[in-house]
């Protein structure tokens, strides 16, 4: 069975693990050239309950937040990338520009973002959402030099000029 799933599936497959005793931990992002700052988080993340869910930007939320050249990588390709990792239990693609909508109804445990998160303009909006649905906040340290951005510089200076 496939670890990408609607969000619906997500919610009836954690309800059930709820039931169970399990912890529910999510996190969220657009994941769109995946490393290994990605990879230690989603490790984090597991390592604070039993299923990880992560929601992932659609392509059309990815320009709302990141700009008209991003994603580079499809939502598609991008949650099948994020779903092959061993961490990482369900992951849906979600269409808003927000996960708040989402996190009320999933009602985590946990919900894990980078620390970055904190110069985010939603972020108190954020935090009271998680407050409101019981989830406690937790917040990574990043990978020092590590992102998608830079990623993306480092290539079209090596390669932009040919």
């Amino acid at each position: 069975m496939s670890k990408v799933k609607t969000l619906k599936e997500v919610l009836r497959a954690t309800k059930a693990a709820r039931k169970a005793g399990k912890k529910i931990v999510a996190t969220n992002g657009c994941f769109d050239i995946m490393h290994v700052g990605h990879i230690r988080s989603f490790e984090a993340a597991k390592k604070l309950g039993d299923i990880l869910v992560v929601g992932i930007n659609s392509d059309a939320s990815v320009r709302t937040n990141k700009g008209d050249l991003r994603p580079i990588i499809s939502e598609r390709d991008r949650a099948e990338v994020v779903a092959a990792l061993a961490a990482v239990d369900h992951v849906f693609i979600f269409s808003e520009k927000t996960p708040f909508s989402w996190i009320a109804k999933l009602r985590p445990h946990i919900h894990v973002k980078g620390v970055d998160t904190k110069k985010h303009p939603d972020f108190s909006a954020q935090k009271r959402t998680l407050a409101k649905a019981g989830a406690k906040f937790v917040l990574l340290p990043l990978v020092k030099g590590k992102s998608t951005t830079k990623i993306i510089e480092k290539i079209a200076r090596h390669y932009g000029k040919r």
